[in-house]
């Protein structure tokens, strides 16, 4: 069997697992609650006073809930609680800051959620004023936004503009009509497209698309479509990601009829349609599941070997320091990382008590930092030499070679090849990528509740 013909065949490759993201290393499943306040203080007061900081605020509200949503969020009705939690937030943002003792350089800020577009302009502009006093944003610092583009005019658009939002991303999914239903999101192709001229006329120019796979009565076709019609609409970069249905963990989604899902071939079609539709249209499939423009930052980096990833995906910020704000949101500095509090009433009580509400994170280890540096790399570019990550780490190569027997049923079905120390999966066997990466995670437990391969 070739590798084109084994990646899109699962009837017998038994390839079907649940692996992490590994939008961190080690992956959140690690995090417990020996990282705390003093831990994450101790780590900021190291920060040397020039190295650029990235920052994460998250609003976990939105009007209404999306069965589909994965997120730390709730549905809001009232601006009360929106405009108590931005203040909670402002606290938090001085009670971080005041750790790292100087006004450092801040190059990218990303407001996600929930929908963070919900704050009404007041708070909004409170935040950011707090922002402006606390970093010293540069002029070319990326401001960005996730907005729901059922709640976007003209006048918001131009309010963002004003406040120096210069990238936004907007969760399209999907159009077909009957899988928007499925998961309680109505949002037509008309709307959306007035979402993406309003956000351009207001002069905000880097513009995100995310669309998903998976989702009920979805299929390759209706996947394609809705992949056509966005690109119509010529985003700077988008995302395809694939529904991971665990209404263990979000309640919400219990919602939707499992037995309405498609299954893993089916999945993976829609996979492959969607990477198939984007790439025809002229945008570079940018690892797993991204893609953008040649000339976008995200392809750049990629042709440069600068990507990274993060908690957001794949990103051409090159920041050592990411600095989360909000309840659930997680710092990732180079000590390691340490979450906030994903309950609210939790989270405000410790903000206002002074603290910076750190749930749990975990202390990143010499090694794990060698493993990351493999598992990122493989992440971004499907391949990696394990012998120079090691070596630029300090250790032999040796440190991988458990991971050979975990990847013996990827290399017997030609989705992999070994040469040496270097791994390199198949052009058509991307959707392993994660699993591959697990080969080298010493952690990875299949039963730790991971979202499937594909």
């Amino acid at each position: 069997m070739t590798a084109t013909a084994a990646a899109w065949n699962l009837a017998s490759n038994g390839l079907d697992v649940a692996v992490p993201r590994y939008t961190s290393f080690p992956t959140a499943t690690q995090f417990d609650g020996a990282v705390g306040d003093d831990t994450l203080r101790g780590w900021l007061a190291a920060h040397d006073g020039v190295s650029p900081i990235s920052l994460y605020i998250h609003v976990p509200y939105c009007r209404q809930l999306c069965w589909y949503c994965g997120c730390h969020t709730r549905a809001a009705s009232r601006n009360e609680p929106l405009a108590a939690y931005a203040e909670t937030v402002i606290a938090h943002l001085r009670q971080l800051t005041a750790s790292l003792g100087t006004r450092a350089p801040l190059t990218h800020l990303h407001f996600g959620g929930g929908t963070p577009s919900i704050l009404v302009p007041d708070s909004f502009h409170r935040i950011m004023a707090a922002v402006d006093d606390l970093f010293a944003i540069r002029p070319d610092a990326e401001l960005a936004m996730e907005l729901d583009p059922r709640t976007i005019t003209p006048d918001m658009a131009g309010e963002l503009a004003a406040a120096g939002i210069n990238r936004v991303s907007l969760g399209v999914q999907t159009f077909d009509e009957t899988v928007q239903a499925a998961i309680n999101r109505v949002q037509p192709y008309r709307q959306v497209a007035e979402s993406v001229a309003a956000v351009r006329a207001a002069g905000i120019a880097g513009l995100n698309v995310d669309l998903m796979y998976g989702l009920p009565h979805q299929t390759a076709a209706s996947v394609a479509e809705t992949a056509e019609c966005v690109a119509g609409l010529t985003p700077d970069r988008l995302a395809v990601f694939g529904y991971a249905h665990v209404p263990w963990a979000k309640p919400h989604q219990r919602q939707i009829d499992s037995g309405a899902l498609p299954g893993m071939q089916a999945r993976l079609d829609q996979a492959r349609t969607a990477r198939t539709v984007l790439q025809a249209a002229g945008y570079r499939a940018i690892g797993i599941d991204h893609f953008a423009k040649p000339a976008d930052g995200l392809a750049r980096a990629h042709a440069a070997g600068t990507l990274r990833r993060n908690f957001q995906g794949y990103t051409d910020d090159p920041c050592q320091w990411l600095l989360g704000v909000g309840a659930s949101a997680i710092s990732a500095v180079p000590q390691g990382y340490a979450q906030a509090s994903p309950h609210l009433r939790t989270y405000r009580h410790r903000v206002r008590d002074g603290g910076l509400a750190i749930h749990k994170g975990i202390e990143v280890s010499a090694e794990d930092a060698c493993r990351r540096s493999a598992i990122t790399t493989l992440m971004a570019y499907q391949t990696v030499d394990l012998a120079a990550c090691a070596q630029a780490h300090g250790y032999a190569p040796q440190l991988f070679a458990n991971g050979w027997t975990a990847l013996a049923p990827l290399e017997r079905q030609g989705l992999l090849e070994r040469r040496g120390w270097r791994v390199t999966l198949a052009p058509e066997a991307w959707p392993w990528t994660r699993l591959a990466c697990s080969a080298f995670d010493p952690y990875f437990a299949p039963s730790d509740g991971h979202s499937r391969a594909v």
